[in-house]
């Protein structure tokens, strides 16, 4: 078996994007309510929101990066790998690795598939290439016929 590949993207063309119904209106809340915080990042948030192709909850494919669904993904500037885990912000908890959906990365890693890569603009305003490398179902995700019995 061989492991997939992804294409290469062209300049400025953004990855495709897959988002939950359930999940939609909770982030559009979100995101409008920090307009007057965070304008930008609010903007960035809806965008994504805007050009996401929108799926039922047990239909999101089990590659792509969700609420509560822990990815690993690499910084191509630093060959660095990385594993959180995207959250609400009142479930945030950046020493278990549980970012907000509203910081800049978790708007970045939010809707991907693995094997997608995007450009990601730093709080520092330095811009780098984040690949998604990995993403992790939750055990109550997952279908009973996986779980283990224990």
């Amino acid at each position: 078996m061989t492991a997939p590949t992804s294409k290469p993207r062209s300049p400025g063309r953004k990855p495709k994007i897959v988002i939950s119904a359930d999940s939609l209106d909770k982030l559009e809340s979100l995101a409008e309510g920090a307009i007057a915080r965070n304008p930008v990042l609010a903007d960035r948030l809806l965008g994504e929101l805007g050009r996401a192709r929108i799926v039922p909850a047990g239909k999101l494919p089990a590659n792509v990066v969700a609420i509560g669904r822990e990815v690993t993904y690499r910084d191509g500037t630093t060959g660095q790998e990385k594993s959180v885990t995207p959250v609400f912000p009142q479930d945030a908890d950046i020493a278990r690795g549980r970012i907000s959906v509203l910081t800049p990365i978790g708007v970045a890693l939010i809707g991907l598939a693995e094997g997608a890569s995007l450009d990601w603009d730093t709080r520092d305003g330095e811009r780098r290439v984040l690949t998604v490398l990995r993403v992790g179902i939750p055990a109550d995700e997952a279908p009973a016929e996986d779980l283990k019995a224990g």
